[in-house]
């Protein structure tokens, strides 16, 4: 029998220097090994790689409320933009080595260059740079800021673990990475693994040197001033450093301070401030920018939290969310998939399943072969959606405080996974998310997106679509210079872009933000800056962009309950203007010019639609704008010098709204397609009157009148001319749904009787009766009188006049 002590760990050895604990970024095997080392040597001090602002900043690591993945984030105070991020998730060997020095109350520090160096030299938002988490450094993520300008020009630049996955007879560097430290069991000698990766990164620095990645010989520099430092107070045996094992060797290396001092001579800085914030898995998996690198930080996770039996319960997990989607997975499903992934590893020669063996396994049993499945498995386990959480103890400049008060007043968590909003601006709690979402919206923060609502399209309905992501904290740092309340900030950035703006649609724009905001206090100063653009701007292409943003604004201005009089002045002076200005804008335009000003000729359609019905001068009557642009219409329609499609397209408009009698409308048609009129410009005009998704399809079946014109037309197009005009007509009647188009092509093949309108009274033509059957269409009254409310009919000539109200709600 042998005793305890026999059993015991060894310790680390006197005399042998501090211990060096070499890791690959967020790695479960190192972690463990890490957690190991340190409960065997029970050094005095830890040293971490990191930036030492935040030793100001670990003890909270040990706050209950502190759930990892989380970040250090450091910015520079004059510039909130200029970003970085040291990710920790809870199989981080770094969060690890916290958590230890915490729970035994060792100190722990930081010792890497520090962030007021580093964000010096980093330029943007770090999008695509080499940034502190980008996973670009040699020791597999996590690794310092680009301090070299011509770094990135730098051809020769070597991967440490690709060259020893090499030297092992592995092609690939993860699967080797896996097989020898994150599957490693517990070992007898917890120093033994640190050892051995320590000896093998030596010999690489000793062939390759720095492997191009010069920036770390600067960091390597200020590391080892400051584990000389730790080591006079602490002494040489008693010290544990937890580094990137690309590191180990430099650290260890003799040199002088003067020589590393010599290094970090004339540095740039900048004033910087770190707070910590939350993480997620799932920029945790992305290899560039402000990620780490990490494939999987969902199965690096498990196999941290389930070191004994991992397969086993990972094919459970994934069983359970199967099950969850309503697939049928049993028991036997997890047994049959543990064993195949058992059986792969041991041809392979893995010493466990790794995810490459789970993953086939589970494609095989509990997939059926398809890879369909695998997307949401790989989504919702393999990286994962875990968001972490920060205690509200942490440092955060007063925005985020504000912003934070909002959220949990407004029972608007965020969330790292995507999810559909709803709201109801009649309720006061979904009135107050939709004024904080847009007001989010105009400080650049983009939490929320608005989306195409599921159910009513009223103006009291919103739709959006949130997902929150650890970068917007540097939005709202960015946005901090404008406010220190949501409010507030949103406020002044409004009137700042007002006074800036250039272009009239832009202010309008903001205009309609302002109101969906609810910032009261902007909207005069956006009311001027409209004011003055509107009238100095004297195009009418302009007008008609800003328009329809000023009648939705003056639409939500009755839902909101804002007063939108001061907006209605100037749209209707907008409207005027177009009215007068667009017939001579309409003339003579080339194809493309005509394209886009029938997108204005629509817009404003819309828009005039939305404006009220009430007179901005004592001498005007009610509706008088809406029976202008009528005019308008008109004018357009019928003069030759407007290019077909805008003819067309207003002949369209006014016949939708009963302005234009059928017959009128044929006859505007029939000399379109007159034989005079060039095929392009007939074409055309065919485009502007039933193209696009506005019912034009579905005119032509109802009206063979109409699709007889266009048939007689398109027959008698000479042979030369159609290949000019056929990619016009293939883009008009390709819009249209397969049904409508298939309705056409078999009234064209029985062909309509000579272009008069069929007597739908006689038997025989497929698809109609003998005859209207009024009392089937008097059935229908009803239900549009409950859908739209009314008082019931008393008698016949109540329903012919409440017959007559419904056709103008159908108008």
């Amino acid at each position: 029998m042998t005793s305890p002590a026999e059993n015991a760990a060894p310790a680390w050895p006197a005399g042998s220097g501090p211990l060096f604990l070499g890791v690959r970024h967020h790695g479960p095997g190192s972690a463990r090994a890490v957690q190991a080392a340190l409960d065997a040597a029970s050094p005095l001090a830890v040293l971490i790689e990191g930036p030492p602002e935040g030793d100001a900043l670990v003890s909270l690591a040990g706050d209950p409320r502190m759930r990892p993945p989380v970040a250090l984030l450091a910015h520079a105070v004059d510039d909130p933009g200029r970003a970085a991020f040291w990710p920790l998730a809870e199989f981080s060997p770094e969060w690890v080595a916290i958590r230890w020095a915490l729970a035994h109350d060792v100190p722990v520090r930081f010792i890497d260059l520090p962030a007021t160096h580093s964000l010096a030299y980093t330029e943007g938002d770090g999008e695509g740079d080499e940034t502190p988490d980008g996973g670009t450094g040699p020791d597999g993520g996590g690794a310092g800021t680009d301090l070299d300008p011509d770094a990135r020009a730098e051809a020769l630049r070597i991967d440490p673990l690709a060259v020893l996955a090499e030297a092992a007879g592995y092609d690939d560097a993860e699967r080797w990475w896996e097989d020898v430290v994150e599957h490693r069991g517990a070992d007898d000698d917890p120093f033994a693994p640190f050892a051995a990766l320590g000896e093998a990164m030596g010999a690489l620095r000793e062939e390759y040197g720095d492997g191009g990645h010069r920036r770390d010989l600067v960091r390597e520099a200020y590391m080892r001033l400051q584990l000389r430092s730790t080591r006079k107070e602490f002494g040489d045996d008693r010290v544990a450093v937890v580094c990137g094992a690309w590191h180990v060797p430099a650290l260890g290396t003799r040199t002088t301070a003067t020589a590393d001092r010599a290094l970090l001579k004339g540095l740039p800085k900048v004033k910087s401030e770190m707070t910590w914030v939350p993480w997620t898995h799932h920029r945790l998996a992305r290899h560039s920018g402000y990620g780490a690198g990490i494939d999987s930080p969902g199965w690096y996770g498990h196999l941290f939290g389930a070191p004994d039996r991992p397969v086993e319960r990972w094919m459970t997990k994934v069983a359970g969310l199967l099950r969850e989607e309503d697939q049928p997975i049993s028991s036997a499903h997890v047994i049959e998939a543990v064993r195949l992934a058992e059986t792969l590893a041991a041809m392979r020669g893995r010493p466990l399943a790794g995810l490459t063996e789970t993953t086939d396994a589970i494609r095989a049993v509990m997939c059926d072969g398809s890879d369909v499945p695998l997307a949401l498995i790989r989504d919702r386990l393999i990286v994962g959606d875990v968001l972490g959480e920060v205690p509200d103890s942490a440092p955060a400049v007063p925005l985020q405080r504000d912003l934070t008060r909002s959220q949990r007043s407004l029972r608007l968590k965020p969330e790292a996974l995507e999810r559909e909003l709803d709201l109801d601006l009649r309720k006061e709690t979904d009135a107050g998310r939709s004024r904080m979402l847009h007001r989010l919206r105009l400080l650049g923060i983009g939490w929320g997106e608005p989306s195409a609502g599921r159910g009513s399209t009223g103006t009291f309905r919103e739709s959006w679509r949130l997902r929150w992501e650890p970068e917007l904290y540097v939005r709202v740092a960015e946005a901090g210079v404008w406010g220190t309340t949501v409010l507030s900030a949103a406020t002044a950035k409004a009137e700042s872009r007002a006074v800036s703006a250039t272009a009239l649609s832009d202010v309008t724009a903001l205009a309609e933000q302002c109101l969906l905001a609810e910032l009261t206090d902007a909207l005069p100063v956006v009311m001027k800056a409209l004011a003055d653009r509107a009238a100095l701007d004297a195009d009418v292409g302009h007008l008609a962009q800003a328009l329809p943003a000023l009648a939705r604004s003056l639409r939500y201005g009755d839902v909101r309950s804002t007063d939108t009089a001061a907006l209605g002045e100037v749209a209707a002076g907008l409207a005027e203007r177009i009215c007068v200005g667009l017939p001579p804008a309409c003339a003579a335009l080339d194809a493309d010019g005509a394209a886009e000003m029938r997108g204005h000729l629509d817009s404003v359609h819309t828009a005039i639609g939305l404006l009220p019905d009430t007179p901005d001068a004592p001498d005007r009557p009610a509706g008088d704008l809406a029976g202008r642009w009528g005019a308008v219409l008109r004018k357009l329609a019928a003069r030759d010098t407007v290019p077909g499609v805008i003819r067309g397209r207003s002949a369209r408009l006014l016949l939708d709204d009963g302005r234009l009698p059928e017959d009128e409308a044929a006859r505007l048609m029939g000399l379109a397609l007159s034989p005079g009129t060039p095929p392009a410009d007939a074409a055309a005009w065919i485009e502007g009157f039933v193209g696009g998704a506005s019912g034009g399809g579905m005119l032509l079946v109802h009206d063979e009148r109409l699709l007889a014109l266009v048939d007689t037309w398109l027959t008698g197009v000479p042979a030369g001319s159609f290949t000019d005009v056929l990619p016009l007509l293939r883009r008009t009647f390709s819009a249209y749904e397969p049904g409508v188009r298939r309705t056409l092509g078999e009234l064209v093949r029985r062909g309509p009787a000579g272009g008069a309108r069929p007597d739908r009274s006689e038997a025989g033509i497929p698809g109609f009766g003998t005859g209207i059957d009024e009392t089937r269409a008097d059935a229908v009254l009803p239900v549009l009188r409950l859908l739209i409310g009314g008082p019931a009919p008393v008698g016949r000539a109540d329903d012919n006049d409440n017959d007559n109200d419904l056709a103008g709600v159908a108008r």
